[in-house]
């Protein structure tokens, strides 16, 4: 007996040996295939980009995977303990493996075989970690053997509290959340410090299969698994049971975060900055590199830039009437359904589609679009309101009834009359479109930017995608070359009919209105945008000179040497030509346009910043009797200051005398120009105060006439108002600041000569030292009858200082 004994227990230890070296074979063999698990020290999770305005309100998000990466230091006792109840309550005893669960995983997927369920694969947060980072989501004994013997080195390596770390923040939570802070904010809206036991439980519940505990198409599933998480909570003693139980009856109330662009009206000014984004750092660094973006943005001047526009455009093609429904439907049964499939204007949330139920001569009777749920489905509510004839006699001239301009099914926008509940007023998506910057002239920081009606209804940036004409705003840019150049202020230039010839074609330029007014002082002529004067000072001046400032300030890269384009013939963008001012209000300086003041990578490390003045000093760490550091400015001066101030006076005059009289109304010293291309296909106002620059454009996306009368200061210059008004409303009244060196001496406005009396003829001229008012009356562009330059006696001067002139 005892040798058969001896043979079983030889044999035994045999196989035993046998297998035990079947098993060193097989986990030396995979132990070879694994991946390098050094890659978790070097790890850098894809982090959403978050853009901020200046005052730090969140802009937008843009990631490929939503995530924010958050240390394990920050991160709440109560989630970790959600997190380890639900996945690993062993987690911190362990050693990468919980045989105790294996053991239980094993004996379930006995019971279930043949049964077609998932195996269980009782994985530790450690292997979750190690199938993640390095691993596929395979499912076979390969992949968990595998797992395994990287869970096993991974604990050697790293501590627990790292292991912790990367599982939470890589963990794939559903609705686009990677990591338990983008799952905090995507479901609650909450920054993970201010979940409460319900919700941190519901979050814990995900990891096992997101889509399983939708909380809208599974949710009586979804609050299931939280219960037991929470139970699992009190088991572990992490919460008392009372507080469990009042968690378990809490409702699952989820609120999905919206994706794209969070701060009101900032649509255009966020793709603006993503796409210099983009050419700054490339797309994967913006969408994976958890950047950190302070832009130029303020909020009040955007909201009020945007609402200037609006109504400057909604103003315009009012007043050419109805064009029709959105769409038609048939309102035949459920009404609500068939509406809630047309597409709203989202970043319009004034306005709301609406069908005609019924119409007829006093009243339409309407339906709302009906709201959308969390979940994405249309709300069950219906809301009808009135849309009474009174409140959209813009329609249709001399319309009699209501019936003569809706019919039932048409689908229409409208906007709730203010005080009057269920009152609507009939509104439509302007067809013409526009443009409004608004700029700080002394850093370049783009303060506001709209780039049209709605950023929903079309992408495409008026104000920095679209090239259009100028017009006469790029006047200024003509007479600051002359200024700088010799000319003065008084310099007159004469106002009559020029015939300019080029091969066989002749060009007669001529002022808005077909008129000519004799000789005029600079300053008349930008006043009232006369063409003809603006170009014979560009003959008298020459081309190239007008092309080299234009290209100083920006405005164009490279002008044609052509006399249409001292009339702002040339193409620029809105941007652009608010640079251009910017540096005329600042005195000359050069200035580079910039959305973005500062740019930080995912470890708060700077690596962009706009302002490069240098401030030796600035760091000092205590006081000495040291003096106060001086920023030093660096940059090129591009304009006299000077004549900087001797524009700015002459716009001065556009705006008190000239073609932008409107733009008094704002009640503090403003300087602009007016700016009208032919046929009114485009129309412009740029102008500024002392500290904010700002520009408008109006046209069609498709130039095409917008009719007679249409001009930049009918158009453009309105809306300009309403938004400086508005912006400068808390400001006091400050005055443009006179260079040391300049002297003011009266003229007569009409001849530019110095005079000692007084009344509307008469106005203080600024003077640079050296020069002075003319004792005699010459005329640039005068000629006698020979074709050679000639003066004038004053009695030939027939000039009549009024009229408005010019492309405007």
């Amino acid at each position: 007996m005892l040798r058969i004994f001896g043979y079983i227990f030889g044999i035994g230890v045999f196989l035993v040996l046998l297998v035990a070296g079947g098993v060193a074979l097989v986990l030396h063999k995979y132990d070879q295939e694994l991946p390098d698990f050094d890659v978790l020290a070097k790890y850098e999770p894809p982090v959403m980009t978050r853009i901020h305005a200046a005052d730090g309100q969140l802009v937008a998000e843009y990631a490929r995977e939503r995530r924010l990466y958050l240390p394990i230091q920050a991160v709440p006792d109560l989630v970790k303990a959600a997190f380890l109840s639900a996945e690993d309550k062993n987690f911190y005893d362990h050693g990468g493996i919980d045989f105790e669960g294996v053991v239980r995983a094993v004996a379930t997927n006995l019971r279930n075989r043949g049964s077609g369920r998932r195996p269980v694969g009782a994985s530790t947060i450690t292997q979750q970690v190690a199938k993640n980072f390095l691993l596929s989501n395979e499912v076979s004994y390969e992949r968990k053997i595998k797992e395994a013997l990287l869970a096993l080195r991974i604990e050697q390596a790293y501590s627990k509290d790292r292991i912790f770390e990367l599982y939470l923040n890589e963990i794939y939570l559903g609705l686009g959340s990677y990591g338990i802070a983008a799952a905090a904010l995507n479901y609650f809206d909450k920054s993970v410090n201010e979940l409460t036991i319900a919700e941190a439980a519901y979050l814990a519940a995900l990891p096992k299969a997101p889509e399983n505990y939708n909380p809208f198409r599974a949710k009586e599933r979804a609050i299931e698994r939280r219960n037991w998480v929470i139970d699992r909570l009190v088991e572990n003693g992490y919460i008392r049971a009372s507080d469990g139980e009042a968690a378990k009856a809490e409702d699952l109330d989820v609120t999905p975060r919206p994706r794209g662009t969070y701060l009101f009206a900032s649509e255009f000014f966020a793709e603006e900055t993503r796409r210099n984004l983009i050419d700054m750092f490339g797309a994967e660094k913006l969408y994976e590199g958890g950047l950190s973006v302070r832009t130029s943005l303020d909020p009040k001047l955007q909201r009020l830039a945007r609402k200037a526009l609006q109504h400057g455009l909604i103003k315009f093609d009012q007043a050419r009437g109805f064009r029709g429904p959105v769409k038609t439907i048939d309102i035949a049964g459920d009404w609500g359904e068939k509406l809630g499939e047309v597409p709203a204007l989202s970043d319009v949330p004034e306005w709301r589609l609406a069908v005609v139920l019924a119409s007829g001569s006093g009243e339409a009777e309407i339906g709302l679009q009906p709201d959308r749920l969390p979940s994405g489905r249309l709300s069950k509510e219906r809301a009808t309101g009135v849309i009474p004839l009174s409140e959209m006699k813009w329609a249709k001239r001399g319309a009699k009834s209501v019936a003569s301009v809706l019919s039932p099914g048409d689908v229409v926008y409208v906007e709730a009359v203010p005080d009057e509940r269920g009152t609507y007023m009939l509104r439509q998506p302007p067809e013409v479109e526009g443009a409004l910057v608004a700029m700080d002239p002394y850093t370049g920081r783009v303060l506001a930017m709209v780039g049209g009606f709605s950023f929903a209804e079309t992408e495409f940036n008026r104000a920095t995608q679209a090239w259009r004409q100028p017009g006469s705003s790029f006047k200024p840019f003509v007479y600051s070359a002359a200024l700088d150049n010799g000319y003065t202020p008084s310099s007159v230039v004469l106002d009559a009919p020029i015939e300019i010839r080029s091969g066989n074609d002749v060009w007669r330029p001529e002022n808005y209105g077909g008129k000519f007014y004799g000789p005029s002082t600079l300053r008349v002529g930008i006043e009232k945008s006369r063409n003809v004067m603006t170009v014979r000072l560009a003959k008298d001046m020459g081309m190239p000179l007008v092309a080299e400032y234009a290209k100083r300030f920006g405005i164009y890269d490279k002008l044609g040497l052509y006399l249409p384009m001292a009339l702002g013939a040339g193409e620029t963008t809105v941007l652009r030509m608010v640079t251009g001012y910017s540096m005329i209000a600042n005195g000359g300086r050069r200035i580079t346009p910039t959305l973005i003041d500062r740019i930080q990578d995912r470890f708060g490390r700077t690596i962009y910043q706009h302002d490069q003045r240098k401030c030796d000093g600035c760091n000092a760490e205590d006081w000495h009797d040291q003096p106060e550091p001086q920023l030093v400015d660096e940059r090129e001066q591009v304009l006299d200051p000077m004549t900087a101030y001797q524009i700015t006076s002459m716009m001065e005059g556009v705006v008190q005398r000239g073609t932008g009289t409107v733009v008094k109304a704002v009640g503090k010293p403003i300087a602009g120009k007016t700016g009208t291309t032919n046929d009114e296909k485009d129309a412009w106002f740029v102008g500024f105060s002392p500290d904010l620059v700002a520009g408008v454009y109006i046209g069609y996306d498709k130039p095409r006439p917008m009719g007679h009368g249409s001009t930049g200061g009918v158009l453009a210059a309105p809306i300009f108002t309403e938004f400086m008004t508005a912006a400068l409303a808390d400001k006091p009244a400050k005055p443009f600041q006179v260079p040391p060196g300049i002297q003011l001496i009266p003229i007569d406005i009409r001849t530019g000569m110095q005079t000692a009396g007084k009344g509307n003829g008469v106005i203080l001229e600024a003077f640079k030292p050296g020069t002075a008012p003319p004792t005699s009356y010459s005329i640039i562009g005068y000629q006698d009858s020979m074709g050679r330059p000639a003066a004038v006696s004053p009695e030939a001067d027939k000039a009549v200082a009024t009229g408005t002139g010019g492309l405007y």
